[in-house]
């Protein structure tokens, strides 16, 4: 059992590790974001490592019972966010097995833990609009609260509060809600262990007396919302289409980019030697590249990134015949959109460099 739960509580605090550097796409949270749930709480068995009488050696087990949860979150836009969480977790005291060939002890009573923890959470875009799963981790501190538990009789009880640092690995999942922009129902499964040993004051047949317990686990699932404050309304339906005017000579050419990227595409350097070709057969003054970016991504950022695809359209202009003279280059960022979106939005008609003869 111990065994089982090490290998899953390091399967879930190793996740996050190995998924940073390979996944390249991540839910656009940008900003402050809040959350809240409740769900079932399971506590594993707990060794009472030092105990009155002959208890000590002894298992404590436990029935599942409530937790719930609220956060207070960031989002930095790539996928990345933090949150403060605030927890609670119940179960309900059962049995107590000593350590020696005797029967269980009936455990009365209920075992309550609180407190809160600093998480680090990576959003997952699989590409499908209504699911994205996400993975984390935590550090932060809980109290347990034995109340009023008594080992088969009221002459042996605990009634103590302790608190101990703790840690916790998150995997969940959210689907965002359509009508209520920024609003998602969320699933989530935590493991939760405690760090230290700690004693717990009761009596022993009218004796105070101490209850030393081992580091504990819960595995907890829990439903429900979460809202984020930055999140853009859905852009307006496109408009009728209009019947096409005749065709003119090209003299502007788009070329578009993936996103965050500024490589060329197959497709990107067919319609630059297009471009190239053109040029020639008309009387020009000066071509202009202009490279703009979509609203995802820090304005500073986007700004840099508008002028490395404008400089790579150029270098490809030049190796497909264009005098270097007569190009000039420019960056607009995440300014001039093609297509009108909010902050945080990868709209790929954004993602573009101009091509415009002169």
């Amino acid at each position: 059992m111990k065994l089982r739960s090490a290998l899953m509580a390091a399967t879930v605090l190793a996740v996050p590790a190995i998924a940073l550097p390979t996944l390249a796409k991540a839910q656009p949270i940008t900003g402050v974001y809040v959350g809240a749930g409740a769900g079932y709480d399971y506590q594993s068995n707990n060794k009472l490592t030092d105990a009155p009488g002959r208890l000590g050696g002894s298992h404590a087990e436990y029935k599942g019972s409530v937790s719930g949860t609220g956060s207070v979150g960031y989002g930095l836009g790539n996928g990345l966010r933090f949150e403060v969480e605030g927890i609670y977790l119940r179960a309900t005291d059962n049995k107590l097995k000593p350590g020696y060939i005797a029967p269980k002890f009936n455990f009365h009573g209920y075992t309550q833990k609180y407190g809160a923890f600093v998480n680090g959470l990576y959003d997952i875009d699989v590409g499908i609009p209504f699911f994205y799963p996400y993975v984390g981790a935590g550090v932060g501190y809980l109290w347990t609260d034995y109340d009023d538990g008594q080992i088969g009789s009221p002459s042996r009880s605990i009634d103590d509060t302790q608190g101990t640092f703790a840690y916790q690995g998150i995997a969940g999942f959210s689907v965002p809600i359509p009508p209520a922009p920024g609003l998602s129902l969320t699933a989530e499964y935590h493991y939760i262990g405690t760090t230290s040993k700690d004693s717990y004051n009761g009596s022993y047949f009218g004796k105070s007396a101490d209850y030393k317990f081992g580091p504990t686990t819960n595995q907890t699932v829990m439903l429900g919302l979460r809202y984020a404050f930055n999140t853009p309304s859905p852009p307006p339906p496109p408009p009728a289409p209009m019947m096409a005017p005749a065709p003119q000579p090209a003299r502007t050419y788009l070329v578009f980019f993936d996103w965050d990227k500024y490589y060329l595409t197959p497709r990107a350097k067919e319609i630059i030697a297009e471009a190239a070709s053109n040029s020639t057969h008309v009387q020009y003054t000066q071509i202009e590249v202009n490279g703009y970016t979509d609203t995802s991504g820090t304005p500073t950022y986007n700004q840099g990134l508008s002028i490395r695809r404008a400089k790579s359209v150029q270098a490809q202009l030049i190796a497909d015949g264009v005098p270097a003279s007569a190009i000039s280059i420019a960056g607009y960022g995440e300014t001039h959109l093609l297509v009108p979106t909010g902050p945080g939005v990868r709209e790929p008609q954004n993602r573009r460099v101009e091509i415009i003869i002169k």
